[in-house]
């Protein structure tokens, strides 16, 4: 089973940790060699990162200073964890990549896509997944979910409904402008049943 990239998307508390976890072990149980990430983060200068982002109120940075954090986030972490490993053959599978940029500082915060997709061609030579999954659900039942998990990385969640609607919206609107690679994922019901929807998405690469 040769090497794969994965990501997983979608709005707050949309089951991204839950479902990747998922899909890692039924990989790992097929013989897959998996390595899991997530960004911001996945290596120790980009979780450096991470908690600058992640951390503080929502106007703690502009949206073109969080565009140009995040992606020295993915630089260093495209370069140090992500490429080696697919290299070498495994499966790279991480919550969040560049399609979060698009839709959290492109969608949500103005920022043309033009730009972003310009600062994502410097910072990773322009590498984008093979599959990205976005988990959709309504916002308001996402917010909930994550409130429950509570915790100091509640910036962007206490950016307000009308921006994670928005968000929602941008992410859909992904699934639409990339339908071969973007694969729009029914989030509600059990986990189980999400997890279904996720494998048979991921089936063709197998």
């Amino acid at each position: 089973m040769s090497g794969r990239f994965l990501s997983f998307e979608g709005g707050e508390g949309a089951g991204k940790s839950t479902q990747l976890r998922l899909l890692a072990e039924r990989l790992g149980g097929q013989g897959a060699a998996v390595v899991t990430t997530r960004e911001p983060g996945g290596t120790p200068g980009a979780d450096a990162i991470r908690a600058l982002l992640l951390i503080g109120a929502a106007d703690r940075w502009g949206v073109r200073a969080e565009a140009l954090l995040m992606n020295a986030a993915r630089a260093d972490h495209v370069e140090r964890l992500v490429r080696p490993a697919l290299a070498r053959g495994a499966w790279v599978i991480t919550d969040r990549y560049a399609d979060s940029t698009l839709v959290y500082q492109g969608v949500g915060g103005g920022l043309p896509e033009a730009e972003l997709r310009a600062l994502h061609k410097v910072s990773t030579a322009d590498l984008w997944p093979d599959l990205t999954l976005i988990l959709d659900l309504p916002e308001r039942e996402g917010l909930a979910r994550a409130a429950q998990r509570a915790g100091t990385e509640m910036r962007f969640e206490s950016k307000g409904e009308a921006f994670h609607a928005a968000v929602r919206q941008g992410f859909r609107a992904r699934a639409a402008a990339e339908p071969a690679r973007c694969k729009l994922i029914d989030a509600s019901g059990s986990v189980e049943d999400v997890a279904a929807r996720v494998w048979q998405a991921v089936q063709p690469l197998l």
